[in-house]
């Protein structure tokens, strides 16, 4: 909650802090099973099986990260009736950037035009999305007024290996944004996060870094793909994602049973539905997008946040969860009063 005094100085009125508007943004070129399922050595009907992913978004030669999240950011701008001028602050959550320097965050901002926002970048792979909302709803609360803009975008198939049946048949591009502002009531009610380094191996992009900058040997050995242990992320998050999420849950006065709309980070279909039993959360409604668009990264979560937002499911004072994990290893979880308008 946030303090706010009357004009006249003579009383304190609490308000809440939550999502005032959402957005997002999938390019153009559709990738199918049937695109995706020779050079991996599987078939179409595999990829559906293990994953129930049917169709995902690759992003255009000319477009890069930053180009993503300004389309989703000007989206949910839109969606609120906020110039981007009136941005205090812009977080850009991405481990997919235009370059090392500048921050993606500081091309967005001259792409939009929020010329007055303080930016800056987050990276905590496919659990950015709830981290940079925890960030924004402090930012607010420090700053009563203000408006944070989250945005997660990912080009993830800049760097995937073709070959490499894990990783290209899940993963898409995309970007979804979160306005975050003073609300009358309701809004952010708590927030988990938490993060693994000891798993830090599971997921990873070994080459382009300061450990292993990359040279023709190491591009020729395959260090800047993304790499993933598949068996072991499934095990990290059923190990840690419910009992995460009971205790954010349990903590803020709530059931599980409470909570009417369950948005997941976008992983993998065979794992969410198992992820919802385990979390206890069948009697919510889980919101999914990556038969259509994959697993695009930390703005998965976003993304459907926006899906569920655009198509009317979020009504006012429903009680939202959503739940990332990914990288790192880390995860991120928040439960909220829904006041955004659809």
């Amino acid at each position: 909650m946030a303090l706010v005094r009357d004009d006249d100085g003579a009383g304190v009125t609490m308000t809440g802090i939550g999502i005032l508007a959402t957005g997002s943004y999938v390019p153009k070129q559709i990738v199918t099973g049937d695109d995706v399922a020779g050079p991996a050595g599987v078939t179409p009907e595999w990829i559906e099986r293990k994953t129930q992913i049917v169709t995902r978004r690759y992003a255009a030669p000319d477009q890069a990260t930053s180009d993503l999240a300004a389309q989703a950011a000007n989206r949910a701008l839109e969606q609120a009736g906020v110039p981007a001028s009136a941005l205090r602050y812009l977080i850009v959550s991405t481990s997919t950037p235009d370059s090392p320097q500048p921050p993606t965050s500081y091309v967005t901002q001259d792409l939009i035009g929020a010329d007055r926002a303080a930016c800056f970048d987050i990276n905590v792979v496919c659990s950015g999305f709830v981290y940079g909302l925890a960030l924004a709803r402090a930012l607010v609360a420090q700053e009563p007024g203000a408006l944070a803009l989250v945005v997660a975008a990912d080009i993830y198939s800049r760097i995937l290996d073709v070959t490499d049946r894990k990783t290209v048949v899940l993963l898409g591009d995309g970007a979804g944004a979160a306005l975050v502002g003073q609300v009358p009531s309701g809004g952010f009610l708590d927030v988990e996060l938490a993060s693994f380094g000891h798993a830090q191996r599971l997921i990873r992009v070994d080459g382009g870094g300061t450990r292993m900058p990359l040279t023709d040997e190491t591009v020729a050995n395959g260090d800047h793909f993304f790499r993933m242990n598949g068996r072991g992320v499934r095990d990290f998050v059923m190990d840690n994602v419910p009992g995460a999420v009971q205790t954010l849950v349990e903590r803020t006065g709530h059931r599980l049973g409470d909570v009417d709309h369950f948005v997941p980070h976008q992983a993998n279909g065979v794992l969410l539905s198992e992820l919802v039993t385990r979390c206890g959360l069948d009697t919510a409604q889980t919101h999914r997008t990556l038969e259509r668009y994959g697993n695009t990264g930390s703005a998965s979560a976003a993304l459907a946040l926006d899906d569920a937002n655009q198509n009317g499911h979020l009504k006012a004072d429903d009680l939202v969860l959503i739940t990332t994990f990914g990288g790192g290893m880390s995860l991120g979880a928040t439960l909220l009063r829904w006041t955004a308008a659809s």
